[in-house]
């Protein structure tokens, strides 16, 4: 470390993944996090599942809170597709943990007050200011402002930090597909046995894993040419939507249908965006990481790990360069080939999930075996990745 951080203060906004983890690793090098989160309270029921690699859970692991974290999560032991007639394609035997997205925001933030750093709701952002070169200012929508030598934006797709740094950067861009997500019990479906099923469907693609406890874990993806407006989406009433499913996978094999159909709970539903290459990640005092600097759509499971492996890298960096900009532009140098070609590789995967007519399903059938040949091959690559705590910038 060249320079004293005892008395550096770094304003990191938003909450969810990649915030907590960063104020911890901050923390370990001497510097002061606070995090600011724009909900009024903690929402630890809403949200659906999502993957975590071991590329993702290896950062956990250095900081020393896997176990306390992943306490509720379920492991995947591989990946299994499938077409409509439950005819196997092929596996990727790669190795996940499946979890509740809340459950996974609550234990990070309980495992980051549990260290003393502070967290404020109700602080949404609309602006942030660089007065000099050792400063950030956030204003905040209740009126209030925050101070800090730093700023690091955690904040998502729909970044505000973005927003006000970057205001002509591009937006995120919808990528012709429709997520929907949801839990639910049914005796008939078998034990997965740590096994996530992938249907390659006639209309759409399906996929789920029933975990230890009986609950089922699934998801949707289905094309939609045209963007809706997610508050479109949120009106659909919600036995229609789950019409509207059966629908879309009336021909596809009976345990899709038997899942979507006994389910009684809320079923998610949004557009799926990622984000363009931005320019530029940082500028002075301040740094976009997650997805507020490369949103990857869910095809690959990636979004939570990469933003975890942020983490790390930025406070690694920080740690080992002198001043915020110097840590910043290293950062940027250090990961944007990975996760801009792992951006790439999801939106691809996403194409090949729900193609939009018969004859666009008939040739991804005929190369779907070395798609996922060569998928294996990628995951094996990304999961690979690992960060040397220890190693100097």
């Amino acid at each position: 470390m060249t320079q004293s951080n005892e008395d550096r203060k770094a304003l990191i906004i938003g909450c969810g993944v990649a915030g907590p983890v960063l104020a911890m690793y901050l923390q370990r090098v001497g510097i002061t996090p606070i995090i600011y989160e724009g909900r009024s309270e903690p929402r630890d029921e809403e949200g659906f599942f999502l993957n975590l690699a071991k590329n993702g859970t290896d950062v956990l692991e250095t900081l020393g809170i896997e176990d306390e974290v992943l306490e509720n999560g379920h492991q995947s032991n591989r990946l299994v597709f499938q077409n409509h007639k439950q005819k196997r394609l092929g596996e990727n035997p790669s190795e996940t943990v499946v979890i509740k997205r809340g459950l996974l925001t609550k234990a990070l933030r309980e495992a980051a007050t549990e260290r003393g750093i502070t967290v404020e709701f109700g602080k949404r952002l609309v602006d942030v200011q660089v007065p000099h070169d050792d400063m950030a200012i956030a204003y905040f929508e209740d009126g209030t402002e925050a101070h800090g030598d730093f700023l690091v934006g955690c904040d998502g797709i729909h970044s505000q930090t973005r927003r006000s740094m970057f205001p002509n950067a591009p937006e995120p861009e919808y990528t012709g597909i429709i997520d929907s997500g949801a839990f639910t019990h049914n005796d008939s479906i078998p034990q997965s046995d740590g096994v996530m099923r992938m249907t390659f469907g006639v209309d759409g693609f399906f996929g789920y894993q029933k975990v230890p406890t009986g609950e089922i874990f699934w998801f949707e993806n289905h094309e939609r040419k045209q963007a809706p407006d997610r508050a479109e989406l949120e009106t659909i009433p919600q036995a229609e939507w789950k019409e509207k499913l059966l629908h879309l996978h009336k021909d596809d094999h009976e345990e899709v249908t038997e899942i979507i159909r006994s389910t009684d709970g809320e079923i998610g539903k949004w557009p799926v965006y990622d984000l363009p290459a931005l320019p530029t990640w940082h500028t002075k005092t301040v740094c976009l990481i997650g997805d507020a600097a490369h949103a990857t759509s869910p095809h690959v499971g990636q979004g939570a790990s990469l933003a975890m492996e942020d983490a790390i890298v930025l406070a690694k960096c920080v740690r080992d360069l002198e001043n915020a900009q110097d840590a910043f532009e290293r950062f940027e140098s250090l990961r944007r080939d990975r996760v801009e070609e792992i951006v790439e590789i999801s939106r691809e995967t996403g194409n090949q999930k729900a193609p939009s007519n018969i004859v666009a399903r008939k040739i991804r059938d005929l190369i779907l075996p070395f798609f996922l040949k060569r998928g294996v091959e990628n995951f094996e690559k990304i999961y690979s990745y690992r960060v040397d705590w220890a190693e100097p910038v």
